[in-house]
């Protein structure tokens, strides 16, 4: 077996391995597709973001040094696969079971489960589950997106009737646009530079499109509501400017929700002293993995999110089909993450299909 693992910044290389013996309480999965993530991997991929050279420490919760670049290393997002063999002690599947959640990418994986057939020692992300029989292998993938999506309109608390500005319309973006239209918001204000994925904003419910000829999203956002502000704005495209926008967007007291990945530079773009100083906006960051509780627990916690996506996929309330732009076979993983750091108009969501 191969698989592709980063050996530097921007550099991959096919490394063969072994799958190790299968234990007891494990199985393995035959990888089926797998979905590149533009923002995590892509900051892993140029060397620029906090992973490079830290690690999250689960018992300060703070990133903390890991002592040098962690090369070689994995890459991964949401994948499909086929359980192919179980451990003596494993009950919930059997070979021949689909099953979705966290993949490396790579064509065979083993995972290790609790009692209760849960995969565990995985705190960055949802746990694996059985792969509905009804759901499309690659609507599957937009598990991963459509989880933060959600759970960031949860957090800005949208009701019908709130006027909402979403900045970003990248896989994310185009799924909050849909959670948010889905929670009756009106008027839906997209924002983005780039003229196709507006247009597709607009197919997904949003009611306007600001692009990259407005100077000031900021200031057009308020006039289109009028003079008001929108009551809640997400940021979604990890861009610090962008963030300054939507700070810029809301009315007082609005909600800023953030789930961007954000750089180690670019912060100068953003000004505390103006906007969000006078206008008293709260700004919240939305993460719902990595032991994050849900802003409604006990209501609601991961695992609700994940099956409340999962379901919303396999209804067709969540429409991801338009959002595929690039299907390439496993030993071409290379030019997906090239695609996205040199041209990254060009695609949003990739999809790795492995023989």
């Amino acid at each position: 077996m191969q698989e592709w693992l980063l050996t530097g910044p921007r550099q991959l290389a096919l490394v063969e391995y072994e799958d190790p013996p299968l234990a007891d309480n494990e199985i393995r999965v035959r990888t089926l597709v797998t979905g590149v993530k533009r923002g995590t991997e892509l900051t892993l991929y140029r060397g620029s973001g906090p992973m490079h050279r830290k690690t999250f420490d689960l018992t300060y919760r703070a990133m903390v040094e890991a002592g040098g670049p962690t090369y070689p290393r994995g890459l991964g997002s949401w994948g499909v696969g086929e359980v192919i063999a179980v451990g003596r002690a494993v009950s919930r599947y059997r070979a021949g079971d689909r099953v979705h959640g966290n993949f490396r990418h790579r064509p065979t994986l083993t995972f290790p489960l609790d009692a209760a057939g849960e995969r565990i020692g995985h705190a960055g992300g949802a746990s694996l589950r059985p792969l509905p029989p009804d759901l499309d292998p690659t609507a599957a993938l937009f598990c991963d997106p459509a989880m933060f999506a959600l759970a960031a309109v949860h957090d800005a608390q949208i009701k019908v009737g709130d006027a909402v500005a979403v900045f970003g319309m990248g896989a994310i973006g185009l799924l909050a646009v849909q959670c948010a239209r889905l929670q009756g918001a009106d008027p839906l204000i997209a924002v983005d530079p780039i003229a196709e994925r507006l247009a597709l904003a607009r197919v997904y419910g949003a009611t306007h499109a600001l692009g990259a000829s407005v100077g000031d999203p900021g200031l057009a956002i308020k006039e289109l509501t009028p003079r008001r502000g929108v009551d809640a704005a997400l940021e979604i495209s990890g861009s610090y400017a962008a963030l300054q926008q939507a700070i810029r967007s809301v009315q007082a007291g609005g909600t800023v929700v953030t789930l961007g990945y954000y750089p180690g530079t670019g912060g100068e773009a953003l000004r505390l002293g103006e906007e969000w100083h006078h206008n008293r906006v709260q700004l919240l960051s939305s993460m719902i993995v990595w032991g994050n509780a849900h802003r409604s627990a006990p209501l609601w916690d991961e695992q609700r999110v994940v099956a409340t996506v999962e379901d919303l996929l396999r209804r067709g309330r969540l429409r991801w089909a338009e959002m595929v732009t690039h299907r390439l076979p496993y030993a071409r993983a290379p030019e997906a993450y090239a695609l996205y750091d040199q041209h990254p108009e060009q695609a949003i969501k990739i999809v790795l299909e492995y023989a």
